[in-house]
């Protein structure tokens, strides 16, 4: 495994639907973990091996992982370790391991939290809004190279010119630059910026990148579509 495919995956960008991968081999956590979490607003993916939970990580960017230490195929601490060498997504261990020896094992590990097993539900989502506030910093500006993007005046500027983009297109640039060279559909930007599901035959997205790559001929950059796969900033 490429760690620098972690590298992009941090989950510091404003959007309104908060996505929460569960990596859990046990059914029953699973489920009440599941449904306590979904009433409360969040988007729940699930794994119940590391390599389930290692492919959604690269491929849906959740903005929180609750991990189990002890699964089928390996250790939480293993695959805690191997995304701190390139992402800051944030991490609650969620383990039957509940020795003090086995909580600084989970932090020294790179985890944000520990939670031991049994919990109680409340603790839970108290933790998990707990982890996601100090996760949500968003720095004041995103810089890549000479282009700019101001998250306090919402401008986006290359070369100290400013460029026509506001709006969803703004929102669908940053998302994609915090995240250069990694792929999204259309239904994953979607969701990511709309903070809805997208409906059937919906070219907001499309419409969006139309936008920026209009204004983006003037820069260094481009958003790539990629057929059958999705859209990507790019340098070149």
């Amino acid at each position: 495994m490429n760690n620098s495919q972690f590298s992009t995956l941090n989950s510091q960008f404003p959007k309104n639907r908060t996505t929460i991968l569960l990596v859990e081999d046990n059914p029953n956590y699973m489920e009440i973990n599941r449904t306590a979490l979904t009433k409360k607003g969040y988007s729940i993916l699930e794994a119940d091996t590391l390599a389930k939970g290692r492919e959604l990580v690269l491929s849906e960017a959740p903005d929180l992982i609750i991990l189990d230490i002890m699964l089928p195929d390996g250790n939480g601490l293993a695959l805690c370790e191997e995304l701190r060498k390139g992402s800051q997504i944030p991490i609650l261990f969620l383990s039957a391991k509940k020795e003090d020896a086995d909580q600084l094992a989970g932090f020294e590990a790179g985890g944000d939290d520990y939670l031991s097993k049994p919990y109680n539900l409340n603790i839970l989502i108290k933790r998990v809004e707990s982890v996601l506030s100090r996760a949500r910093y968003v720095p004041d500006v995103l810089v890549k190279g000479r282009l700019v993007i101001d998250l306090v005046s919402g401008t986006v500027t290359f070369g100290g010119k400013n460029l026509d983009i506001k709006g969803k297109a703004y929102d669908v640039l940053f998302f994609l630059a915090k995240r250069e060279n990694k792929v999204f559909t259309a239904e994953q930007i979607y969701e990511r910026v709309w903070g809805q599901e997208m409906a059937r035959n919906n070219n907001a997205v499309k419409k969006a990148i139309s936008i920026l790559n209009n204004e983006l001929k003037k820069t260094d950059y481009t958003i790539s579509n990629e057929y059958g796969k999705g859209y990507s900033f790019e340098n070149g």
